[in-house]
């Protein structure tokens, strides 16, 4: 069974499960809440586990990836300004709409009690009462910290973030024996991290039944309405960026036709919404981009593996929504401090999610953390996770499909999105034919 028909199976039986069960039920003399409460946290445990290695790998694995100093000319530069630029936007589309729909207020009130939060409520709010009240000189403490580990161990990711941009980019030019052994021993364990992250997310299905029975039978049903406000505000602002402002770009600064693009990325953006991996899709993306949107090889073949690694325009905008949700549950006072830490936070770790499913979680805790909240706290959209992230994924493949177009075109490419498809594709496999007469 695929594994988001397991998690939707395990998001239904939790919350019948929750519905029948009471906080003082107990199995064979033992809590079923405790019981609950202690897969949940494992859970929530293994992902906080994989924070430090695998955010600083998949970061400087990213920045090397870029190439060595050639390669990191105008289309390098260009390639990143319009990726960071993109993201940006996204956070903030994401931003405001979460400001404007307030989801995680119900009736007035913080949705604490619905999300079976109050018991805890007051010692976080203890935890953090007077953070980011405007003052911004603590978010650039934390950018550069006098000592990595203990950063690292306080969750305070944004300096980790910080150093591991900085090593990538140096390491990437590092000539000889010495920085290629580097190069591959940080790509070794990405790699690995890659392996023990997939393991960990296959367990996502009793960890979604744990954390969602846990929460209905601390609350009900009534966990559902907050819910429901959030999931509509990830896919209004997913939208708003997807169908908006990147057609507006490809219009405006392309001189193209959004909807051609559209036609063109068809089959990468249904794999994308799948399979809910960047990393997957890439082999399609650049077939499409290629023989269907008429962008030359050289160009695609630079930039869109780099966005699969560095370009997560839904990834970050959800974080953003994700963390100033959690906040508003809680009934924290978002000051635009804290707004702002919660923005560059988004930003920095969406450069390095592991282009595969629900690997955004695991940024989220960077987030949360980063703001004051526990990472515990992410069991409340676990309910929704999988969903957005199909739709997430697919808005991070039409995001790079589209810088790429916008860079071909700036580099002078005309035939880029100029002909129809079919004509497109028929030309592009009578090119291969004759590359591969050619070689024979």
């Amino acid at each position: 069974m695929k594994l988001h028909h397991q998690i939707f199976l395990a998001m239904l039986a939790g919350a019948g499960i929750g519905a029948i069960t009471g906080e003082h039920s107990t199995l064979f003399g033992v809590s079923v809440l405790a019981g609950f409460d202690l897969v949940g946290s494992l859970f929530i445990n293994a992902l906080k586990m994989l924070v430090v290695p695998l955010i600083v790998t998949a970061i400087i694995s990213g920045m090397v990836g870029v190439g060595g100093g050639d390669n990191l000319g105008r289309m390098g530069v260009k390639t990143v300004f319009f990726y960071m630029s993109t993201s940006l936007v996204a956070i903030l589309i994401g931003l405001m709409l979460v400001n404007l729909l307030t989801p995680g207020i119900i009736d007035g009130e913080p949705a604490r009690n619905l999300l079976g939060l109050s018991a805890e409520t007051d010692n976080v709010l203890a935890k953090i009462e007077g953070r980011g009240a405007g003052d911004f000189t603590e978010i650039l403490r934390q950018m550069l910290p006098p000592n990595l580990i203990a950063a690292a161990a306080n969750g305070q990711m944004l300096g980790l973030i910080v150093f591991a941009l900085l090593f990538g980019f140096y390491l990437r030019t590092e000539k000889g024996s010495a920085g290629e052994t580097l190069r591959q021993m940080i790509d070794g364990i990405y790699q690995v991290m890659i392996r023990i992250t997939m393991l960990i997310i296959r367990f996502t299905p009793i960890g979604v039944f744990a954390l969602i029975a846990a929460t209905v039978t601390r609350t009900g049903m009534d966990a559902i309405e907050p819910l429901a406000w959030f999931f509509l505000t990830v896919l209004l602002a997913l939208f708003a960026h997807a169908f908006v402002f990147m057609p507006a770009l490809i219009l405006l600064l392309g001189k193209r036709s959004p909807i051609r693009h559209i036609q063109a990325m068809m089959p990468a953006l249904l794999t994308a919404f799948s399979s809910a991996s960047s990393a997957a899709t890439l082999p399609l993306t650049m077939e499409c981009v290629q023989d269907r949107a008429g962008v030359s090889r050289k160009t695609s073949s630079f930039v869109l593996p780099l966005g699969a690694t560095v370009n997560m325009d839904g990834t970050a905008l959800y974080e953003c929504v994700a963390a100033i949700f959690i906040a508003q549950a809680y009934g924290m006072d978002l000051s635009f401090g804290m707004q702002f830490m919660i923005v560059v936070t988004a930003l920095l770790t969406s450069i390095g999610v592991a282009s595969i499913p629900a690997a955004s979680l695991v940024a989220i805790t960077v987030i949360l953390a980063a703001i004051g909240l526990p990472a515990e706290a992410i069991g409340l959209i676990l309910v929704t996770d999988r969903i957005l992230d199909m739709c997430r994924t697919a808005v991070n493949i039409w995001g790079d499909s589209v810088v790429t177009v916008l860079l071909a075109r700036s580099e002078g490419e005309e035939q880029v999105l100029s002909l129809p498809v079919n004509e497109m594709e028929a030309r592009a496999a009578e090119a291969a034919r004759e590359h591969h007469q050619a070689v024979n």
